[in-house]
């Protein structure tokens, strides 16, 4: 399958004039190159007679000059610049209307210009298969300072770099294969042959890239195993950078990844991710909007796509629903690790076909009554602690901030009341990674999350979660609910002997930890 793509160069001025030169000569080339097939002559005199007539330019460019001249019928007359603008050019030259002379003037200035460029303003290159030649001789692609760049040979080992203007239109933009292939290839140093393209329109320079890309055979399937990427770690190293450096970071994260994948003989398995939230201006929340503005989820994933087909490995995208949850309540405590590599173990479990079931002491706790009024102790405590910063900040944009937290606390407030009414009745079943309440209408993976990483551990996002064991493998969580609660009269008491007294009785201060 051959793939054509299109780009755009930008150039110093002292090199566009070097380059238009060039287009000039080469243009020459194949015009002469087709008179001469017209009347005959062989490939091999037309290329000896181009060669003694354009001796300052390199030899590529003649053998180019002779294959687009062959892409010319021979059989009818061509006239190289179009031969509808060559008309126009010639109607146009009459003037007989003294009053639109001045614009008939622009007018024929503008298809002049159009005609010379197209006739004067072309320059090719056919790709080689050489590795010497590294894909094309005189027209390659080349990562200079993280930008792609377009080498143009002059002669006499001269070069001018121009700076390709492109960028992909979505994840799915052929040019992010062009660009894996490209990438691939400078790694392993096994080149492919692409053939360049350039054409002069209104003044700016244009390219044409065609590649063969032949689909790899899928070698590595899931039978074989998979490699889970969970792709929601904070990436501060990629925090000011610009957006060509950090789509060249991104290209070796992505290679990183397949080499690792080769080496293992495993698939790779990521998240079928659709939208990301980033925030809003406003929203209070400026430091966590930088750093999710300098990540491109789905671009980084394109690409581990991209390399991981171009080397035969299968590629499974899954369902990104709690996968962060799952892995931060119950793999990130049972086996000791991150709760990024949790979620990553659970992205990889997913694309096997496994289910994940909620531990039968997390379900145990969800239908411990005494459990989830202390939970919405906690949630009504941070609940009130919010209001009160509300009402003394003066600040907007804290204002915003605390509004959103705000939101978020009552929300998951109402998933406890809704759980705790639904105990008035009879413990509901929650069964299975997408097990239902009907009360609730919500996943009981989140509800298990209310339930849990604020109560316990004070905050609602926190990467230590070896608190969470003794709850998880031995279903101890009384020790929780039994932390003492500061009475304003002095003195302390259990929180479950406190949550028990009637509500006119509770004189209490604000405990410490309940308060992220």
């Amino acid at each position: 399958m051959y793939i054509s793509l299109q780009f755009k160069l930008q150039l110093e001025a002292d090199n566009k004039k070097k380059l238009l030169e060039l287009m000039r000569k080469q243009s020459s080339a194949i015009r002469s190159a087709y008179n001469m097939l017209k009347k005959g002559l062989s490939q091999t005199e037309v290329y000896n007679n181009l060669r003694r007539r354009y001796s300052d330019i390199p030899s590529a460019y003649i053998s180019s000059a002779i294959y687009k001249a062959k892409q010319y019928p021979t059989d009818k007359k061509v006239v190289f610049g179009g031969k509808a603008l060559f008309e126009k050019l010639c109607k146009n030259r009459d003037t007989p209307n003294p009053s639109k002379e001045g614009n008939k003037s622009k007018a024929r200035q503008k298809l002049k210009r159009e005609w010379k460029e197209k006739r004067q303003g072309t320059l090719i290159s056919i790709g080689s298969k050489y590795k010497t030649e590294k894909g094309n001789r005189n027209l390659r692609f080349e990562q200079v300072n993280s930008e792609l760049y377009l080498r143009i040979a002059l002669g006499d080992r001269e070069f001018i770099y121009a700076k390709v203007l492109r960028k992909p239109s979505n994840e799915k933009d052929k040019w992010n294969t062009f660009l894996a292939v490209l990438f691939e290839s400078a790694k392993s140093k096994n080149y492919f042959p692409y053939t360049v393209e350039l054409k002069l329109r209104e003044g700016e320079v244009y390219g044409n890239v065609v590649f063969e890309y032949p689909e790899p055979e899928i070698r590595l399937t899931r039978k074989h195993g998979v490699i889970g990427i969970d792709t929601n770690a904070s990436p501060l190293h990629l925090i000011g950078m610009s957006k060509n450096r950090k789509g060249y970071e991104e290209w070796l994260i992505a290679h990183k990844i397949v080499e690792i994948a080769k080496e293992k003989g495993k698939a790779i398995a990521i998240e079928d991710l659709k939208k990301v939230k980033k925030g809003y201006r406003g929203d209070g929340k400026a430091q966590l909007r930088k750093r999710l503005h300098n990540w491109n989820f789905k671009s980084l994933l394109s690409k581990i796509e991209r390399l991981a087909r171009l080397n035969g490995i299968e590629v499974i995208k899954v369902n990104p629903a709690y996968t962060s949850v799952i892995g931060s309540l119950k793999y990130a405590p049972q086996l000791g690790i991150d709760k990024d590599i949790a979620s990553a173990y659970v992205i990889g479990r997913r694309a096997l076909g496994f289910k994940e079931e909620i531990p039968e002491n997390y379900l145990k706790l969800l239908s411990d009554r005494e459990y989830i009024e202390y939970a919405l102790y906690c949630y009504e405590e941070k609940e009130r602690e919010l209001k009160e910063n509300l009402k003394k900040e003066t600040n907007q944009y804290k204002q915003n901030a605390i509004k959103s937290e705000l939101r978020k606390i009552q929300n998951e407030k109402s998933l406890l009341l809704a759980r705790l009414e639904s105990l008035q009745d009879k413990p509901s079943s929650c069964e299975g990674a997408n097990g239902r309440n009907p009360k609730q209408g919500k996943s009981a993976w989140q509800v298990l999350r209310v339930a849990i990483l604020f109560p316990v551990l004070g905050r609602s996002f926190v990467r230590d979660l070896s608190p969470l064991k003794p709850i998880l493998v031995q279903g101890v969580w009384d020790w929780v609910r039994n932390r003492l609660v500061p009475l304003e009269v002095g003195g302390t008491v259990p929180r479950r002997d406190f949550l028990k007294q009637p509500q006119e009785e509770k004189k209490w201060q604000k405990p410490s930890d309940c308060i992220s």
